[in-house]
């Protein structure tokens, strides 16, 4: 590499030691992210680049009619997702971030949208929520979660209960195994699902504290999350390597926990030895509460 830069012009060869330095400092990054990939909650010291600049990623619905926002909070890598009806301008929030609650009523306000539900996947344990929050500052707003949480809510949400807004709605699938309140949401038509801990890209939540159970995952995945069509859009609740939306039969095919049998998955996910979330302890009694605890 270095007789092949200093035959190069002097400005050719500042750019290839650039490059040359980036890519290091890329695989460095790569390395923290892949640490941290199946691991929601937990943060290193490294951050991937792309964070630092990335404050949301807007995406477009197929379904007509639906208004879509896929929006990002660096620190916990966390998605939050906003839809309306384009018509009638009635929204819900899924897994809403305490951080960045200005920058999500914002997107509310410009958009001329009525919020009428703020939901979590479950109850969290890398960031508190802004759903109680939002409740004092937009009059009507309810919160909902899943009622095996064990988490306070105005909903109480079970297997095959709607979320609606406007003509569109949002029907719960029961998928516990990252916790026992854990709850992927389904567009009406089955073109997006809304999979939070559960089903990550290429990924999946770790089973080894909250209620978590392996097995129990496995099959929650496979029974409520892998049984939608295959060209279904997953969106996860976080991901640390800047990817954005898959599908199931991508999933499927390529995830490499999900395309082991049942006994090989438990056996990877009994000896992850992950260390604890950094914000567990403040986060989930938070949580628990609708985020209003200690905020």
């Amino acid at each position: 590499m270095c007789s092949v830069i200093s035959r190069v012009k002097p400005v050719q060869r500042a750019l290839a030691s650039t490059l040359r330095l980036r890519t290091n400092a890329d695989g460095l990054n790569y390395a923290a992210a892949q640490s941290r990939r199946f691991c929601p909650g937990f943060i290193t010291g490294a951050q991937p680049l792309w964070v630092t600049s990335r404050s949301y990623c807007a995406r477009i619905a197929t379904t007509d009619g639906l208004l879509f926002r896929q929006l990002f909070e660096v620190e916990s890598s966390t998605y939050t997702y906003l839809l309306a009806d384009a018509d009638t301008k009635e929204a819900v929030i899924i897994d809403p971030v305490l951080e960045t609650i200005d920058r999500d009523l914002k997107f509310v306000s410009e958009l001329g949208l009525k919020l009428t539900v703020a939901v979590n996947t479950h109850c969290h344990a890398d960031h508190i929520t802004s759903t109680g929050l939002m409740k004092k500052r937009l009059a009507g707003l309810k919160s909902a979660i899943s009622k095996f949480s064990g988490a306070s809510a105005d909903i109480h949400l079970k297997e095959g209960d709607k979320i609606p807004f406007g003509r569109h709605s949002l029907t719960v699938r029961e998928t516990p195994g990252h916790t026992d309140g854990c709850i992927t949401l389904v567009t009406g038509d089955q073109t997006m699902a809304f999979t939070g801990d559960a089903l990550l890209i290429r990924g999946c939540g770790r089973t080894d504290f909250q209620q978590g159970c392996a097995k129990r995952l496995y099959q929650s995945i496979q029974e409520k999350i892998y049984t939608l069509p295959d060209h279904c859009l997953i969106y996860p609740a976080h991901d640390y390597l800047g990817q954005t939306v898959s599908t199931v039969g991508e999933e499927r095919k390529f995830n490499p926990r999900l395309t082991k049998s049942m006994e090989e998955f438990v056996k990877i996910m009994n000896n992850l030895n992950l260390p604890k979330p950094n914000k567990i302890d403040i986060s989930v009694p938070a949580n628990l509460v609708c985020g209003l605890h200690h905020v």
